[in-house]
C-alpha cells in the first residue's frame, strides 16, 4: 500500500484494533523521515481523524518529541506489537469467575479466549456482543449475550467487571457507552472493576485533555459511542505488568506532551 493510502486508511478506519492502527500508522509515517513539516502535518491528521485512540496519540507524540523520529517510530510500534497485557490478564483472572464485558473489547477478548473456565456475560453495546459470544463459544468458552437493558442485573450477579479503554487520563478514562453505568453498579454491588489498558494508553493530563476535547464534543452525550468514566470507580488497572492499584499504574504513564498535535483539526 502506498504511504499516502496507508495514511488515509488510518485516518478513516473504524472497528480496527489499536495494534493494527499503530502498525499501519508507523508504516505510513516512515515515509516522512526527510520531511519534518510533512511529518507534523501527517501526525496531526491521524490523531484528528482517530481522536479516541490513546496508542496513536502516544505514538505520534513520541515521534514528534524524539531526536531520532524514525527510530522512535519503530521502537514504539514494536512495543505495542509486543504488548504483554492480554497474557498478563489471562494469568490474573480468578478461576471459574462470572465476568461481565461490554461490546467486543479487543485485549479483553483475546485473554478470555484462552480461559476455558470462565462464564462471560457480554452486554450488547454497539451491536457487537452477538459476534463476541459466537466467537468465544467456538473456542469453548461459556458466554451469553445480555441486552443493554440487562446491564445492571448482569453486573450485580458477576464476580468481576472487565472494562477496556483506549485512553486513560490522570482522573478519568475513555470507555464505550455504558461503562460508567457498569462501573457504578459494580461499586454499589461490591463487584470489583478491572480496567484493561495496554501499552500507549496512559496519558498525562495535557494529552488527555486534548483528546477529550475532541472526543467529548457532543450536545447529546447520551448518544455518544464513548464516554468519560471516573477512575474512582476502578479497582485495578491491568497493563503489561498485570493488575495494579490505580495510583501505582498511573505512575507508569510515559506519553510525552506534544501540544503541536492539537493546534487545530486537520481535515
Amino acid at each position: 500500500m502506498h504511504p499516502i493510502e496507508r495514511l488515509r486508511f488510518v485516518a478513516r478506519a473504524s472497528g480496527v484494533s489499536q495494534t493494527v492502527l499503530v502498525q499501519e500508522t508507523a508504516a505510513a509515517l516512515s515515509s516522512f523521515g526527510d520531511d519534518p513539516q510533512g511529518l507534523v502535518t501527517a501526525c496531526r491528521r491521524i490523531v484528528s481523524r482517530q481522536p479516541a485512540s490513546g496508542p496513536l496519540l502516544w505514538l505520534t507524540a513520541r515521534v514528534l518529541t524524539a531526536t531520532d523520529p524514525y527510530r522512535e517510530l519503530w521502537e514504539a510500534a514494536g512495543a505495542v506489537q509486543g504488548d504483554a497485557t492480554p497474557g498478563e490478564l489471562v494469568h490474573a483472572l480468578p478461576g471459574d469467575a462470572r465476568v461481565v464485558v461490554l461490546g467486543w473489547p479487543d485485549q479483553v477478548s483475546t485473554a478470555l479466549a484462552r480461559r476455558g473456565d470462565l462464564d462471560v456475560l457480554a452486554v450488547d453495546v454497539g451491536g457487537e456482543a452477538t459476534g463476541l459470544v459466537s466467537w468465544l463459544r467456538r473456542v469453548d468458552v461459556e458466554a451469553a449475550e445480555v441486552p443493554v437493558e440487562g446491564l445492571g442485573a448482569a453486573v450485580a450477579v458477576a464476580d468481576l467487571v472487565l472494562l477496556e479503554s483506549p485512553a486513560i487520563g490522570p482522573h478519568d478514562f475513555l470507555g464505550v457507552a455504558g461503562s460508567r453505568a457498569a462501573a457504578a453498579v459494580a461499586r454499589h454491588a461490591e463487584v470489583p472493576v478491572w480496567l484493561v489498558g495496554g501499552v500507549g494508553r496512559l496519558l498525562p493530563a495535557r494529552m488527555w485533555e486534548g483528546l477529550w476535547r475532541r472526543v467529548g464534543r457532543s450536545d447529546e452525550p447520551w448518544e455518544a459511542e464513548e464516554e468519560s468514566v471516573p477512575l474512582g470507580l476502578v479497582d485495578r488497572i491491568v497493563g503489561p505488568g498485570g493488575p495494579e492499584p490505580v495510583a501505582e499504574a498511573l505512575r507508569r504513564t510515559d506519553c510525552p506532551v506534544a501540544p503541536e498535535l492539537f493546534k487545530g483539526d486537520v481535515i
